[in-house]
C-alpha cells in the first residue's frame, strides 16, 4: 500500500501531533491554546479516529468499487473511482474490473474499449482477430458448449477469453473460470516428472501392452515372455498413448513425485490469488492402478480451468515459467488518471528450462502424425499452417458437469520463439459438433492471418 506509507510520512498524521506528545513547540507557533480537560479528552479520541479514516480512504474505494466474490459477472460498481486520485489497482482487482466490463465492449482504434460507470475506460489486450474468429466458429457450429483463453507466453497478456452455450448462456459466463476433468492433458505433468528426474529422455523407447486408448491399466504391463508394443516417449505424447504414460507413472514417477509435480503446476492451491477461478484439484492415488490412470490423464478427479491449462501450455513455452493472466492493459478513472498499467508477473517455474525444451520437441508430435493432424492437414494430407511450428497437446473424456464428451487442445507457437499459447474446451452431446482441436487451429489461422 504505497499511498498510506506516503500517508504516514506526513507530519499531520504522525501519532506524535495526533496524541498531543511533541515536547518542543514550533518556531512558528505565536501562542499556546489553551483547552478544558473536557475538551482535550475529547479531541485525544475524535483526532485518532479522523486520521485512521483518512488514512483507510483510498482502501475503502477500491473494495467498495469491486465485486470480489468468486464467479460473479455482475457489474462492478466503479462510480467513486473516479473521487479518489490515489486509488491504484492491484493484478486481482483489475483483471476482476475487466471480466465485469467484457460486456460492453466496442472497438477503438486497434483496441476494444469498454467504458465504466463513472467515465472511465478499461483498454484490452484482446486480439480482436483472434477473438471474432474463435467466438464465430461457436456460434456457427452450435456448440453446446465452448470455452477458449488465449495468452502471450512472455507477459500473461490475455488474446483471447470467450465461452459459448447453445444450451446455457449463464453457464458461458463463468466457463473459463470453472473446473472440469483434465485428460490427457495430466500426460504434460507426468513428462515434466519423469524428465526432470534424469530417469528418461524424450528419445526413450517405452514397451507396453494393451490398446493405445485402453482405460484399463491392467493389462498395460508388460511380463516377461509376453508380446508387447514399443514407442518412444516423443511419439507416445504426439499420439496420446495411455499405456506408457500410465506405466511412466507408476514405474518410474512414483506417487509422491507425481503428487509433488501435481502441486508444482498449481493444483490443490489458489494459483492466482484474487481471482475468480476454482482451484485445480487433483486427489491423491489410493493404489497402483490409479496411479497408472492418473499419470495417462485417465482420472476423473484431476480438474483444471481453462485459464489454469493455458497458464500451464503457456509457461511451457516460456522456459518453464508461468505468468500472471493480464485482461487490462490500462485503466483509467472518470477523471482520465491511470488508476492500473499492465505488469507483467512472474507465479512460479513450473519447469526447467532444459525440461521445458524436451517437452516441445515431444510436444511437437501431436499436430503433424499424432492426435490433431486431421484438423490440421487439408484432405490432400497437406499442411494448413505450413510455416508455423506448433507445439500441442490433446485431450478426450467423458465427464458430468455438464454431461457430455469433453475435448482439449492446448498448444503453443511457433515452437522457436512462441508468441501465443492457447486452450480450447469444447463438450460435445449425443450429436458431434466440433473437436476442440479444430477451434485452436482456426485460432492459430486468425492470429497468423492466414
Amino acid at each position: 500500500m504505497r499511498d498510506l506509507k506516503h500517508l504516514s510520512r506526513r507530519k499531520a498524521f504522525s501519532l506524535s501531533t495526533v496524541f498531543g506528545c511533541r515536547k518542543k513547540r514550533s518556531v512558528n507557533t505565536i501562542k499556546s491554546l489553551k483547552e478544558s480537560r473536557a475538551k482535550q479528552a475529547s479531541l485525544r479520541f475524535i483526532l485518532p479516529l479522523i486520521a485512521v479514516v483518512l488514512a483507510a480512504y483510498p482502501v475503502f474505494f477500491v473494495v467498495s468499487s469491486l465485486d470480489t466474490s468468486p464467479l460473479q459477472w455482475t457489474e462492478v460498481p466503479v462510480g467513486k473511482i473516479a473521487h479518489s486520485k490515489r486509488l491504484i489497482l492491484d493484478a486481482d482487482q483489475s483483471f476482476q474490473l475487466a471480466v465485469a466490463s467484457m460486456q460492453s465492449v466496442r472497438q477503438v482504434g486497434d483496441r476494444l474499449v469498454s467504458t465504466l460507470k463513472d467515465g472511465g475506460t478499461v483498454t484490452y489486450t484482446i486480439n480482436q482477430n483472434v477473438q471474432d474468429r474463435v467466438e464465430k466458429v461457436m456460434e456457427n457450429y452450435d456448440v453446446p458448449y465452448g470455452v477458449f483463453v488465449a495468452v502471450e507466453p512472455k507477459t500473461g497478456r490475455i488474446l483471447a477469453l470467450a465461452g459459448h452455450s447453445t444450451i446455457d448462456p449463464e453457464w458461458a459466463r463463468n466457463s473459463y473460470f470453472n473446473v472440469y476433468p483434465m485428460a490427457s492433458l495430466f500426460k504434460i505433468i507426468t513428462a515434466t516428472a519423469a524428465l526432470e528426474q534424469k530417469k528418461v529422455v524424450p528419445d526413450t523407447v517405452f514397451a507396453y501392452r494393451g490398446s493405445s486408448y485402453s482405460e484399463n491399466p491392467k493389462y498395460w504391463s508388460v511380463k516377461p515372455g509376453s508380446g508387447s508394443q514399443q514407442m518412444s516417449l516423443t511419439l507416445a505424447m504426439g499420439k496420446s498413448i495411455n499405456p506408457v504414460f500410465g506405466r511412466l507413472a507408476s514405474d518410474v514417477v512414483g506417487k509422491d513425485s507425481i503428487m509433488s509435480y501435481a502441486h508444482r503446476f498449481g493444483f490443490n492451491q489458489t494459483l492466482f490469488p484474487g481471482f475468480p477461478v476454482t482451484p485445480s484439484k487433483a486427489e491423491v492415488p489410493k493404489n497402483d492402478d490409479e496411479l497408472k490412470l492418473m499419470g495417462a490423464g485417465l482420472g476423473r478427479e484431476v480438474k483444471i480451468s481453462p485459464l489454469h491449462a493455458v497458464a500451464m501450455i503457456a509457461a511451457i513455452a516460456n522456459d518453464g515459467v508461468m505468468m500472471t493472466p493480464v485482461l487490462a492493459q490500462e485503466i483509467r478513472n472518470g477523471a482520465g488518471s491511470v488508476i492500473y498499467k499492465q505488469n507483467s508477473q512472474s507465479v512460479k517455474r513450473l519447469a526447467t528450462p532444459e525440461a521445458a525444451a524436451q517437452l516441445g520437441k515431444m510436444l511437437s508430435t501431436t499436430v503433424y502424425s499424432g492426435t490433431s493432424r486431421k484438423a490440421f492437414h487439408d484432405r490432400q494430407g497437406r499442411p494448413k499452417l505450413a510455416s508455423v511450428n506448433i507445439c500441442a497437446k490433446t485431450g478426450s473424456i467423458n465427464g458430468k458437469e455438464p454431461e457430455g464428451h469433453y475435448t482439449w487442445f492446448a498448444a503453443y507457437a511457433p515452437a522457436e520463439d512462441p508468441q501465443i499459447a492457447l486452450v480450447a474446451l469444447i463438450i460435445n452431446q449425443d450429436k458431434w459438433k466440433i473437436k476442440a482441436s479444430f477451434l485452436g487451429e482456426q485460432a492459430m489461422e486468425a492470429f497468423f492471418d492466414m
